[in-house]
């Protein structure tokens, strides 16, 4: 997996809580970034020793009576019994839990807010079945309250999809659910790469079917996604071609190809919304037919039965822990699927697909590890954290930068007032890049506008 450097960041000087932490982040003026570049910076934020905690690190670990620094928006150390650096806050977690940030590989926050009504209704681009040029993020509302109650569950990192009406429904946004941010920019997480939506199965029939243009069937799915790429091959080729010669003229620029293309040059993610397993296999042919990769399936109920092959392929799987039987695709769906596939040595990830789901990602992770010790599967909690750590981080391509607990990683932490595989944990304090976004029962300072007037009490929310 490719590593993503931090790029250099913009910040407006109105907001003082964007400030940067230790001149990790360089600021530089608009004129000087590419369009639509990231210009998030994390909040302000002081050392912090947390000590005393039973933490699962996000890659499998779980170490009891542990300490954890952060200073500078990083993790500084790990271990028993660590010296607090000058200037530090201290916090005492006896008794509590220490994980990374939760990561939520798809969400729809923003493009359909809070409130949810029919103004507010922005991520299909229903119009035809290939929609490969529209990004999600232009969609993307920074005020949505959605965004502080998921920060509220443990939320640090978030990716926002398109809908999925369309064979190809256009490129998602990795972002940080930054409280009062103005433009979609300042919530980009830095050198995330963009992903690809695409959908199979019966959204896309369901939605062309009635319709002159196709598909209307499931072939109709998979001659759409091939000639598609068939085109942007071609489409690459004559770009390729002009860039090493030189002669002639480029081909006329096209949104949808690019995006196309950049897939098949490994650039953009592929996140494929899928339920059946016969359908996720078709996928696979594909991809090998035009030689690209698959980052993950999407809510992919029957995963289980094609887990060797998952695992082979090293294709994730985002799945819920027992939504099913809502449509005919998803009635095959079982309650050990996220279990089975981690059992079978695959990347399973817990997602949510929810504006409310998102704020308990915890506790649906928590049903999955519950159905896997039914089921006879020794699985830790350590282990099931990466399901909302590491492999999430994967799919997305930023584990390098964070979804684990290590010196060096991005300091996204969340203290859980006890286990966190508890439906009665509540996260006690949030921090993103170092900085605490979220301690209960307090407010922290901005928030949107859609959240003024609301209560919070002392001890609780």
């Amino acid at each position: 997996m490719r590593t993503f450097a931090i790029a250099a960041l913009a910040a407006s000087a109105a907001l003082s809580a964007c400030s940067t932490t230790g001149g990790r982040e360089e600021e530089a003026d608009a004129s000087d970034r590419a369009p639509y570049a990231s210009t998030y910076a994390p909040r302000a934020s002081t050392p912090t020793l947390i000590q005393n905690a039973t933490v699962l690190d996000g890659a499998g670990g779980e170490f009891t009576d542990t300490d954890l620094l952060m200073r500078d928006g990083r993790i500084v150390q790990i271990g028993q019994n660590l010296s607090a650096v000058a200037d530090a806050t201290i916090v005492d977690a006896s008794g509590r839990f220490v994980t990374p940030g939760i990561i939520d590989v798809h969400s729809h926050l923003g493009v359909y807010p809070t409130p949810g009504i029919d103004a507010t209704s922005d991520g299909n681009e229903a119009t035809q079945p290939n929609t490969a040029e529209v990004w999600a993020e232009h969609s993307v509302w920074p005020q949505d309250p959605g965004f502080e109650r998921a920060v509220a569950g443990g939320i640090t990192t978030l990716h926002i999809l398109p809908g999925s009406a369309n064979l190809f429904g256009g490129r998602g946004v990795t972002l940080r659910p930054v409280l009062g941010a103005r433009t979609v920019e300042e919530m980009k997480f830095p050198g995330a790469p963009q992903s690809l939506k695409m959908a199979c199965g019966e959204n896309p029939s369901r939605v062309y079917g009635g319709r002159t243009s196709s598909p209307a069937t499931g072939m109709g799915n998979v001659a759409g996604y091939r000639q598609a790429f068939a085109e942007a091959a071609e489409y690459n080729r004559r770009v390729q071609a002009h860039a090493e010669s030189g002669e002639g003229d480029p081909p006329d620029r096209n949104l949808e190809m690019e995006t196309l293309a950049g897939v098949l040059n490994g650039d953009i993610l592929l996140q494929w919304h899928c339920y059946r397993s016969d359908e996720m296999a078709t996928a696979i042919e594909i991809s090998h037919e035009f030689d690209f990769e698959i980052a993950a399936f999407h809510h992919a109920v029957e995963s289980y039965k094609i887990a060797d092959l998952l695992a082979r392929e090293g294709i994730c799987s985002a799945m819920w822990a027992d939504w099913w039987g809502f449509k005919i695709e998803a009635y095959d769906g079982i309650r050990e699927n996220i279990p089975f596939v981690h059992a079978a040595g695959a990347c399973a990830i817990v997602h949510s697909d929810s504006g409310v789901g998102i704020q308990r990602l915890n506790q649906e992770a928590a049903k999955a590890l519950a159905d896997a010790r039914r089921a006879g599967l020794n699985i830790s909690r350590g282990e099931a954290w990466t399901w909302l750590g590491r492999n999430p981080a994967r799919a997305l391509g930023i584990e390098d930068e964070t979804g684990t607990l290590a010196p060096g990683m991005r300091a996204d932490v969340v203290i859980w007032s006890r286990d966190p595989f508890s439906s009665y944990a509540v996260a006690d304090a949030v921090y993103m890049d170092g900085a605490l976004v979220h301690e209960r029962g307090r407010r922290q300072p901005p928030y949107s506008d859609f959240e003024l007037g609301q209560s919070y009490r002392e001890g609780g929310q």
